[in-house]
């Protein structure tokens, strides 16, 4: 793609963590709001306490959403969903919409 058609980094990376912030909230039903995600912040036990449950239902939505595949076999799972920026970032790299 060339430069001039590519979107700047900062904002779509922003608008990202947003959109996935906003998912998990929604999907889980969470008592926080989006803007409460830290991007960095583990979504596992302290962090956001998601448990594997919670894990599966956002790869759920997420697959449907951004057109990826998240499978449980995946030996980089634990990456994947470490935190928002980590989940994210692997949306960004790996979507079909």
């Amino acid at each position: 793609m060339p430069d001039d058609q590519k979107k700047p980094i900062g904002a779509s990376t922003s608008e990202l963590h947003r959109e996935v912030a906003e998912l998990m909230v929604e999907c889980l039903n969470l008592e926080i709001t989006a803007g409460e995600i830290t991007p960095d912040a583990p979504l596992y036990g302290e962090g956001l306490g998601l448990d594997s449950i919670d894990v599966l239902e956002v790869s759920l939505v997420v697959s449907k959403r951004y057109g990826l595949q998240l499978r449980a076999d995946n030996p980089d799972n634990q990456h994947i969903f470490s935190s928002l920026r980590s989940l994210s970032d692997y949306i960004a790299a790996h979507r079909t919409r």
